[in-house]
């Protein structure tokens, strides 16, 4: 409770928290027009593939352009300015940066990013979740390992969530279930980038005016980015993923206590100690009052009479049985809020969430029935969407990581609904990625088989 007193005495002293950002997209441009006003944190150094289209966003939010015209990073580092390049190695490799701040939206280019961070003794917040779904358990093991710091991003759901089931087994309640809300139909998993705004909410006109990418906002109408933040959480948290896939019932804030409760007491869930995602349309597409669409959620259970008892007495709302209850934040507000996650690991040296175990994954489903032949596109466009799966099954199945299904050729049919597995793709087996994400696999067989 004391991380902006903690920024501001690290700014008197003249020796802010230095940051670089890898990626100047959406999150990286909310969490610039918010890093002006944190005095504690200086941004020397911003990569982009395009640089022009960096310092295009950074004066749209607000930035003078002095503010941003440093020639190098050691100009940008002695005098508090910032340098806009092209060149993430520099980035990573300059002494004077403390924490990077990896936003690109690339999940194969973020993995190589973390890496070369820790190996040169860097903590990573890691915005892109994509990257962490598929192998969040091993970039954790590796900064562990390097003795630095990874972390999830404050902000994003997944980071948020975590922050409420901390906060409740601090509590000494017993979590029953964690989430997200979405807005979510059945058919919106055959949503494509040209379908995107008419399904959102949007005009393309007031997409246009907020720069926002079509397929990145693809990514969450047709079930991946649910898919992906709810195996982050899982894999953070210790909780499981439904065998099935994501439930998505529908209900308000109010409702998650009768719904995320076990199939066995009325509820949705499989057991407890599970993640689902709540969506705020009923099955005709109504909207319903109070709902969750856009903030994160965990239920927890009073297992005790006295702590039923006290649910009573303070007229909190419960299920039906007064068991189970729910605490929530109804709104994230992206990279808006990222100063909490530089602020954790720069001052406090703690993630805002990092992965633990490989407990769920996120599988790449075709979108319609796929050809040999046809080129894979990743999370949120034309091809195909994730689903949400129990790692053990996944690893045993042989399914393709969404996070590496972009640009990758298919070798064999593929029935519209069901999973690509590794053998149906060619592949370049000497990524980064890659070889992480088998290596995570071969440690959950051995585990497995111990």
């Amino acid at each position: 409770m004391n991380l902006f007193e903690k920024m501001q005495a690290r700014a008197a002293e003249g020796r802010p928290i230095r940051v670089g950002m890898i990626g100047a997209g959406k999150f990286g441009t909310m969490f610039l027009a918010q890093a002006l006003r944190l005095k504690g944190i200086h941004i020397a150094g911003i990569v982009d593939l395009k640089p022009e289209t960096a310092r295009s966003n950074m004066a749209y939010v607000g930035w003078p352009d002095e503010s941003f015209s440093a020639r190098d990073l050691d100009t940008a580092v002695r005098s508090g300015t910032t340098c806009v390049s092209d060149d993430w190695e520099a980035l990573i490799a300059h002494p004077g940066i403390e924490i990077i701040i990896e936003c690109t939206g690339n999940p194969m280019a973020a993995v190589s990013h973390c890496l070369r961070a820790f190996d040169h003794g860097k903590h990573v917040i890691n915005v892109t979740v994509e990257a962490d779904a598929f192998a969040g358990p091993g970039l954790g093991a590796r900064a562990r390992s390097a003795g630095v710091i990874y972390s999830m991003a404050y902000g994003d759901q997944p980071a948020l969530a975590c922050d409420l089931v901390d906060w409740a087994r601090a509590c000494g309640f017993n979590v029953v279930a964690a989430g997200r809300g979405h807005k979510w139909l059945p058919h919106y998993r055959r949503s494509t980038p040209d379908t995107v705004w008419d399904f959102w909410g949007l005009t393309r006109e007031q997409a246009e005016r907020g720069r926002l990418n079509p397929k990145m906002f693809n990514a969450f109408l047709d079930g991946s980015k649910p898919a992906i933040e709810s195996a982050a959480i899982a894999n953070c948290c210790g909780l499981d993923a439904p065998a099935g896939g994501l439930a998505f019932p529908p209900g308000g804030i109010d409702d998650v206590p009768n719904l995320m409760r076990p199939a066995s007491e009325g509820g949705v869930l499989e057991r407890k100690g599970m993640v689902e995602v709540a969506s705020c349309l009923t099955a005709d597409g109504l909207p319903i009052p109070h709902d969750i669409r856009k903030g994160v959620w965990v239920c927890f259970e009073g297992d005790t009479e006295y702590l039923r008892n006290c649910f009573e007495e303070y007229k909190v709302v419960t299920d039906e049985s007064g068991r189970y209850m729910c605490n929530y934040k109804r709104w994230h507000l992206i990279g808006l809020e990222l100063g909490i996650s530089v602020a954790s690991v720069g001052l406090r040296a703690e993630p805002t969430g990092v992965a633990t175990e490989f407990r769920a994954d996120v599988v790449s489903v075709a979108k319609r029935t796929l050809c040999k032949g046809e080129v894979l596109d990743g999370e949120g466009g034309y091809t195909v969407s994730g689903g949400l799966r129990p790692a053990d099954v996944s690893v045993r199945e042989g399914y393709l990581p969404l996070g590496l299904a972009h640009d990758v050729r298919l070798v064999n049919d593929v029935g519209e609904g069901e999973p690509v597995r590794w053998r149906d793709v060619v592949i370049d087996t000497n990524s980064d990625a890659y070889r992480l994400r088998r290596n995570i696999e071969a440690g959950l067989v051995q585990s497995t088989a111990a």
